[in-house]
């Protein structure tokens, strides 16, 4: 067991040196020139009630967002199901539906699959000549499918890996690529009520997009009826590497009730530097309350993103949420039936909401 965890701790320092000069490597310069940024969206209405503040702590389905490790703690069968309203009043209707399964497939193994899916809603056509529309409307489509691993290798130590596979399309251009998220959670203390993690997010190649919409249809000499087909150089782009610090401390009391403190700090290698601290509240672990604030340079200016330019995200920083889980048996570990609520407020718009419901085996 002990072997086992050196394997896994070299593997996760080796990702850490490779992907060194992304994750360290980030400044307000750098921002917008990453892509793919929905990988640094939670779509899971429970985790993304405290803001990400839970990462230490975060296990089920949930986790292969948060940190891969904590889908370990899978007893046999985990499904997730959220829908998320993202930047309510954004114009197009932002929808991100997501679904996670994960599945116990040894003493100490579990593997994890999930999928997020946004839909933009219809864009109209534009071009040079019609720059107002009324050529139709195409629908862009993003897509990540995650496929997870991960082993506890004691009762205090699991670490675990997850692929992502990206997918990003319009009609007639698409990319596709892949990452690749490493992470170690331990836990620790009398009740088992520390909490610590680490995870390495989205380390993969550039993408590259293509298609015949980077190609269009020219005259060879102005007049001429003669016309050749030009393709459009593209560049690459990298992914938003991101490294993330969590711990979690619990507070037991009456053996009926918990309240959780915990802390994240993320490193954005093409964004600012982000620390969330959180509060959660269960009631035997059937009604958890929590809320939580994340901070970044220029998140308290007066209108965020329109008027100051060291702010890089529309979000206030805020978010709150709920769960209520019931048993369905009297078994302590028997099956399980919970709903979650998240909202996390924005500088314009309407915030986000998200909505989910689990099934717990």
């Amino acid at each position: 067991m002990k072997k086992s965890f050196r394997y896994i701790v070299l593997s996760f320092v080796i990702l850490m040196g490779l992907s060194a000069p992304q994750a360290f490597a980030g400044n307000k310069d750098r921002s917008g020139q990453a892509g793919a940024s929905e990988l640094l969206i939670n779509p899971w209405a429970a985790s993304s009630g405290w803001g990400n503040a839970g990462m230490s702590f975060v296990h089920g389905v949930e986790a292969m967002f948060g940190n891969v490790a904590g889908i370990s703690s899978c007893n046999t069968l985990d499904l997730n199901f959220t829908h998320t309203s993202w930047l309510v009043g954004v114009g197009n209707d932002t929808r991100i539906s997501s679904f996670g399964v994960l599945a116990r497939v040894g003493e100490s193994s579990v593997l994890g699959l999930s999928f997020m899916s946004f839909s933009i809603g219809e864009v109209p056509i534009t071009t040079t000549q019609n720059p107002d529309g009324g050529l139709g409307t195409f629908k862009p489509n993003l897509m990540n499918i995650n496929l997870a691993f991960a082993k506890s290798f004691s009762n205090s130590i699991s670490g675990g890996f997850n692929l992502k596979i990206i997918s990003e399309s319009i009609k007639d251009m698409s990319g596709v690529g892949v990452a690749l998220d490493a992470a170690i959670q331990y836990v620790t203390g009398p009740y088992d009520n520390i909490h610590f993690g680490v995870t390495l997010k989205n380390i993969g190649p550039t993408m590259k997009f293509s298609g015949d919409g980077l190609s269009f249809r020219a005259f060879l000499v102005e007049g001429s009826t003669q016309q050749f087909t030009m393709v459009q150089r593209v560049d690459d782009f990298e992914l938003p590497t991101q490294l993330s610090i969590a711990a979690a401390y619990d507070f037991l009391f009456a053996e009926t009730n918990r309240i959780t403190v915990a802390g994240n700090f993320s490193s954005n290698s093409f964004t600012n530097d982000q620390f969330t601290a959180g509060l959660e509240y269960a009631w035997k672990e059937i009604l958890m309350i929590r809320a939580g604030y994340t901070y970044e340079k220029g998140i308290w200016s007066k209108n965020g993103i329109l008027d100051d330019p060291d702010c890089m995200n529309i979000n206030r920083g805020l978010s709150a949420g709920l769960s209520v889980q019931v048993p369905l048996t009297k078994k302590e570990d028997g099956m399980k039936l919970a709903v979650d609520y998240s909202f996390r407020d924005t500088y314009t718009f309407n915030g986000t909401h998200s909505v989910g419901a689990r099934i717990i085996f």
